[in-house]
């Protein structure tokens, strides 16, 4: 265990039986092991400090249908419902008040919101806060609209990749979704200049660990500035409702692994983790993790961007108890940062 352990804080490449290995013997002690070695590794490089995010989920209309997802296109029990421009321009006038130097503007493959709205409104983000970061997550679109989206001011951009395994990939989306476009998406994002993000479900239906280990290496070889992962959830209205939750335990020990993989990443404490466990967000982050999300979405349509069941959107999730967020990351021994946070250069 140590053996393996120390060669991923040393930088050395493990091989696939090695991570395999890792993920099939997920001990407490060995992700005690691994959470050490990952706070180490963060903290030459991010000290005790957790950047903030706000996020603005600004449409929960979708033309896909994936499998797992809750504001699929085919659930039609989801109510709908899509920002105005001055909406999110308020959300992000908020954010700025708060604190906070990046937005994330996070949305369903809607087409009702065109590709030329989008440009415009990221000019008016870019034009109103120009020390502030742009980050979008808008899904699978062509390279020259990420090529205009850029040109508008974005800086960032986040495409879970869910699965590097074509075999599971179509498990989980639809005949017309497929991974190798998805993969494409994002090397167009870095060839355009993009800090790019990408990630994966943990426990997603018929995940296997040769699924995981397969995520792994091609996390290594894109070699994103930004990984996100979340245990999967299931949703009430999905083919996969009655599908088992990923774990904690797996969730944080990947992300252990992956802050040792790629040691200047940003790695979110997403949601999802603080949704199965209370304290889910915290234990991220002394697994690894060193970014948080808050929701600057307005109030009212925070419970319709229900990606999955049971997501918690009041409270510490809400952008407005940024000091409640501070105080739960102090007691861990962390401390919040506003500034842009960008990717560490060389």
């Amino acid at each position: 265990m140590n053996n393996l352990t120390e060669k991923l804080e040393k930088k050395q490449f493990l091989e696939r039986d090695e991570f395999k290995w890792l993920l099939e013997n997920n001990t407490p002690e060995l992700r005690a092991d691994l959470s050490n070695r990952a706070q180490r590794v963060s903290g030459e490089t991010f000290g005790k400090g957790v950047y903030v995010r706000g996020l603005i989920e600004f449409s929960n209309y979708c033309k896909n249908d994936c499998y797992y997802c809750g504001i699929r296109q085919g659930n039609e029990a989801a109510h709908r419902y899509r920002l105005s421009e001055e909406e999110i321009l308020d959300c992000c006038a908020l954010g700025y008040d708060l604190g906070f130097r990046t937005f994330v503007l996070q949305g369903g493959e809607d087409p009702g919101f065109s590709d030329e709205q989008m440009a415009a409104l990221i000019k008016k983000i870019r034009a109103g806060y120009p020390d502030c970061a742009i980050t979008l997550s808008l899904g699978e679109r062509p390279r020259e609209v990420y090529a205009a989206f850029y040109a508008a001011g974005a800086n960032r951009y986040l495409l879970r990749h869910e699965t590097a395994s074509a075999e599971h990939y179509r498990k989980l989306h639809p005949r017309e979704l497929l991974l190798e476009n998805r993969k494409a998406c994002l090397q167009d994002l870095k060839a355009i200049g993009f800090q790019v993000g990408t990630g994966f479900m943990v426990g997603s239906p018929h995940q296997t660990v040769d699924n995981l280990v397969a995520d792994l290496l091609f996390i290594k070889e894109l070699n994103p500035q930004m990984i996100g992962i979340g245990p999967f959830i299931p949703h009430q209205h999905t083919p996969y409702k009655d599908a088992k939750a990923g774990t904690l335990e797996e969730t944080l020990l990947l992300i252990s692994i992956l802050r040792l993989m790629l040691p200047k990443a940003l790695i979110p404490a997403t949601t999802a983790l603080g949704t199965i466990d209370p304290n889910g967000r915290e234990l991220g982050i002394l697994a690894g993790a060193n970014v948080v999300m808050p929701n600057l979405s307005p109030v009212a349509v925070r419970k319709d961007y229900s990606l999955y069941d049971n997501k918690i959107c009041t409270g510490d999730e809400a952008a407005e108890c940024r000091v409640c967020l501070s105080k739960r990351m102090e007691g861990i021994g962390y401390e919040i940062l506003t500034h842009r946070g960008d990717y560490p250069q060389e």
